[in-house]
């Protein structure tokens, strides 16, 4: 006979080693009405919500999050528990759509996983996740010449229209020119974010490159050349701002941005992810609130979390 379907399902926003978090029971969370709470396990403390089945069980998820701004409105709430949690002990932050069946199933998820959950626990104590991108502004320098539309090769010389074959040669070397200007400059934006990834990693315990962002999210007159994650001790953040601003002056050819402090996204996996807490997934960024600011959360990095996350964990359903 098959079972029920349940009228809840437990969604997990973060795990912890417990604490004072009396606070978050304040908060929206995903707007369901129940209470964001705690969920011990053992030495570990999952921060989770009940929400509807109806609407949140596989096939309801998919269409949840295909809809862009129900999926925007998910990626805040589930960026605004994590933020809270964070503030208050270290807490390893779990993928967008994190769910199981009831507090049973989480339980279980936890002890299977303990000594990883501990291991990212020890490791981002005490520390927070900055991150920075370099840009290249593309297009010629300000005092190159342009190159002019090409001469037109079948016009018919004559008394008011000369032979164009060395008008022709020139316009071809000015496109060469500039193209090896665009070249050159790329490779030299390349070298300025190697420096700068130099200088940051020194102050950093650990680093991790990102995908850097496509023409949609910098727009046409940059290039992303750097985008990476660093975990800094608390603390460490004036000595941080003032080596990019030492940065910024010598690295002229490229823009430095710097965002933070966020909660270790980029470095809670602590060996988890082999494991099936979050389907694979736990070890890729979750989405930061810079990150819906600028329309990235349904790129891949969610998309991909969007088709297991719909998973519902720790049971029958669960691939």
């Amino acid at each position: 006979m098959t079972p029920p379907e349940p009228a809840a399902l437990v969604y997990v926003f973060a795990v912890c080693r417990g604490g004072d978090l009396t606070a978050l029971a304040e908060l929206p969370g995903l707007g369901t009405g129940a209470p964001v709470r705690t969920l011990a396990a053992g030495p570990l403390t999952a921060v989770v919500q009940d929400v509807p089945a109806a609407g949140f069980g596989e096939e309801a998820l998919r269409q949840r999050l295909s809809d862009r701004d129900e999926l925007e409105r998910c990626a805040r709430a589930h960026h605004a528990v994590i933020t809270a949690v964070s503030a208050l002990v270290p807490a390893v932050p779990l993928p967008l759509a994190t769910l199981y069946l009831d507090d049973g199933r989480v339980r279980e998820a936890l002890g299977e996983r303990r000594t990883s959950f501990l291991t990212a626990l020890d490791r981002i104590a005490g520390r927070a996740e900055w991150g920075v991108k370099v840009y290249a502004p593309t297009g010629a320098p300000p005092s190159a010449p342009d190159a002019g539309p090409a001469p037109d090769a079948d016009a018919t010389p004559g008394p008011s229209r000369p032979a164009a074959t060395g008008s022709g040669r020139a316009y071809l070397d000015r496109v060469r020119t500039r193209q090896r200007d665009r070249e050159q400059r790329h490779t030299l934006a390349l070298r300025a974010a190697e420096r700068v990834d130099t200088v940051v990693r020194g102050l950093a315990v650990a680093a991790r490159r990102l995908r850097p962002h496509g023409v949609e999210v910098t727009g046409k007159h940059r290039t992303h050349v750097l985008n990476a994650a660093y975990l800094l001790d608390l603390g460490r953040e004036r000595e941080l701002r003032a080596a990019l601003a030492s940065l910024r002056r010598d690295e002229t050819d490229v823009q430095i941005e710097l965002s933070g402090p966020w909660a270790p996204y980029s470095f809670a996996d602590g060996g988890i992810a082999d494991g099936r807490i979050a389907e694979g997934a736990i070890n890729e960024r979750g989405p930061n609130e810079e990150e819906i600011d600028e329309g990235r959360i349904s790129e891949g990095r969610v998309d991909e979390r969007r088709i297991d996350g719909a998973q519902v964990n720790g049971g029958g359903t669960s691939p």
